[in-house]
């Protein structure tokens, strides 16, 4: 596996884009399911869950060709509605085919879900959506089979589906099966993350009928089909927001471009309470500071509360500013296992129930680390950066997963980071 190897203390300056959203991208990958036209996308990251993704969708029978920015879909000859083990073992995301598949096709067959190990993350709420809507399901040997052949002309029909708690994939797989759904659906206690918009702006382009995209109440009107589209990918809040922690960390100063500020409002508050300087344009964000960062607390939550990805990076922040912060997950609860790497470290944190309580001010040191998940590893490198000798990170592959060319971005702004190939 690979390593990263981090030399640190060197402030960061510069300009850095920011990529395509990985979590915007693989949903809207999955709609180009819900017709037999070229959907066309644009600004997508090249990144190991994309390369997932496709060949899952090469798997059933979508042409995909790449031309310079773009990713053309083409799936006119889905053939096979059966998403394998071997591929979603690796990536939750892969359950969003789901409702593309049933709804077009009237069937599926698709292995329960992996991705990082951060805790359950139970697609019950998938599962009772779509039944809500006249699915048959059951899970037989790790597998979801789907059908909808008994319903009249074999589709889905419209349903109030009331959600128990706020998700995005299940806002997302039951708002592609009701797009095509026989009537009206409403779904209620809706995600209304930007990435959960940008979907639905894209099925709109399409030819889909949905209203109330970004509230807690979205409806949608069923269409016979949709047609192909060109759509652009949404920036990516959680790349830009590592970057700008880098800057507040490092005492640099890191222009994050391809941005939209009103989508980072939650973020941005925290660096300003931290301390760091902050300017906004249109497309860009600009983060500066003198180092001397004062702790912050932080309580996750779903859009537009503070984001459970940005969660380690600013424990990482914390461990390094003045002051003791709480950091408290209230989304997933493994959520806490990059805690004794960056104890490896130096860090001083204790942990009390769904509550992780910083002592910061101390000096990190640099030492071998072990990434868990995608973001933690985002929290080990934020680390890194400002600690005192080598640090070694383990496990790369989550960071490969979620960021794209990091270590050649953070170089580019001035950071010493070496990959060990093995």
């Amino acid at each position: 596996m690979d390593k990263l190897l981090i030399n640190g203390q060197r402030k960061l300056r510069g300009h850095v884009k920011i990529s395509g959203a990985k979590n915007a991208a693989l949903p809207i990958f999955m709609a180009s399911l819900l017709s037999s036209d070229k959907l066309e996308l644009i600004n997508a990251p090249e990144l190991q869950d994309i390369k997932t993704t496709i060949k899952l969708l090469k798997v059933l029978g979508v042409v995909v060709s790449k031309k310079e920015t773009s990713i053309n879909f083409n799936a006119s000859k889905v053939n096979n509605f059966d998403a394998p083990y071997e591929l979603v073992k690796t990536m939750r995301a892969s359950i969003l085919v789901l409702g593309p598949l049933l709804a077009r096709f009237g069937k599926a067959r698709v292995s329960m879900p992996g991705g990082c190990a951060i805790g359950s993350r139970p697609v019950d709420i998938h599962i009772k959506g779509l039944e809500a809507m006249g699915a048959k399901i059951a899970i037989n040997h790790g597998y979801i089979e789907a059908s909808s052949s008994h319903l009249p002309n074999g589709r889905l029909h419209g349903a109030k589906i009331f959600m128990d708690q706020v998700t995005v994939t299940g806002t997302e797989n039951l708002l592609m099966a009701a797009v095509l759904a026989d009537g009206v659906t409403t779904l209620d206690n809706a995600a209304r993350e930007p990435e959960v918009v940008d979907l639905g702006e894209c099925l709109q382009k399409m030819g889909a009928n949905i209203q109330g995209l970004g509230s807690d109440k979205i409806t949608i009107k069923g269409v016979p089909s949709l047609q192909g589209a060109s759509h652009k990918i949404m920036f990516d809040r959680i790349e830009a927001g590592t970057y700008m922690v880098a800057a507040a960390m490092t005492g640099g100063e890191i222009t994050c471009q391809n941005v939209d500020p009103s989508k980072m409002e939650s973020i941005l508050q925290k660096l300003l309470e931290s301390g760091a300087e902050i300017t906004t344009k249109k497309n860009s964000i600009t983060v500066r500071s003198n180092k001397k960062l004062n702790a912050v607390n932080i309580t996750t939550a779903p859009y537009p509360g503070f984001p459970t990805d940005m969660q380690a990076q600013f424990m990482a922040l914390n461990t390094f500013s003045n002051g003791v912060g709480e950091i408290t997950e209230n989304i997933f609860e493994n959520r806490f296992m990059h805690v004794q790497e960056l104890r490896r470290m130096g860090a001083l944190i204790d942990i009390k129930h769904n509550t992780a309580i910083i002592r910061g001010g101390n000096l990190l040191e640099g030492a071998k680390v072990m990434a868990t998940d995608l973001r933690a590893s985002a929290g080990l490198v934020l680390a890194a950066l400002v600690a005192k000798g080598d640090t070694q990170i383990d496990r790369i592959y989550h960071l490969d997963r979620g960021y794209e060319k990091l270590e050649e971005k953070f170089n580019q702004l001035g950071a010493n980071i070496k990959r060990i190939y093995e």
